[in-house]
């Protein structure tokens, strides 16, 4: 069973709740949360730490451009039903 979100239990979004979230922002001193240094290899979507190789995301990324996302259609047909002949 699928956990029921916050926006459908009808309760506000508490950005607190999600904990600390640590990104690498672009402009700034940045030291890497694992090894505490500031060398890094910086992405379309994520920066890389050049010594110890912790991933952290972007700042500014916000979910736009080439960001992976999931689709789901509530909808299920099955693949089979769409397929016709093709005739020429």
């Amino acid at each position: 069973m699928r956990p029921v979100s916050t926006f459908a239990a009808g309760k506000s979004f508490d950005p607190a709740s999600r904990g600390y979230i640590i990104h690498y922002h672009p402009g700034e001193a940045n030291h890497c949360p694992s090894c505490g240094r500031s060398h890094w290899m910086v992405g379309r979507l994520m920066a890389e730490c050049a010594y110890c190789a912790t991933a952290l995301p972007l700042e500014n990324n916000r979910g736009v451009g080439a960001c992976a996302r999931v689709v789901r259609s509530h909808t299920s047909v099955p693949l089979i039903d769409q397929m016709r002949p093709i005739t020429a």
